[in-house]
């Protein structure tokens, strides 16, 4: 499967943004999509991810309540919407795809296929 990221940019503080995982090759069933985020001069954390199947979905703290990963079965899309975004929401963010169990989802070695990075900037 190949990933591909859109839906990046720049906006306000407090705005929201729409970020796409589209995959190409395969459907995303049997897997787990997940975005992860790095910011400059800093790791990359995990953000958010669901299951194809079942829908469970997981966050990171920094964003819960703020952010809801979702995905669109007929476009074989994982999207995240993101709202209340805060300057330091500001990173470039990578959607993967993997089939870690639930204890994993938020490990980035537990995905396998990575998209290119979507650069979102939030301005103060």
């Amino acid at each position: 499967v190949q990933l591909q990221a859109s839906g990046g940019g720049l906006v306000q503080a407090g705005g929201s943004l729409r970020l796409s995982c589209t995959a190409s090759g395969r459907p995303f069933s049997g897997y787990t999509t997940g975005w992860f985020r790095q910011a400059p001069g800093k790791e990359r954390e995990f953000v958010a991810a669901i299951r194809w199947s079942g829908g469970n979905t997981y966050y990171g703290d920094s964003v819960k309540g703020r952010f809801t990963i979702s995905r669109n079965y007929a476009k074989n899309t994982v999207h995240l919407q993101m709202n209340s975004l805060k300057p330091e929401d500001t990173a470039v963010y990578y959607c993967a795809a993997g089939t870690p169990i639930a204890s994993t989802s938020r490990l980035q070695g537990a995905y396998g296929t990575w998209g290119q990075g979507s650069e979102v900037t939030v301005s103060s």
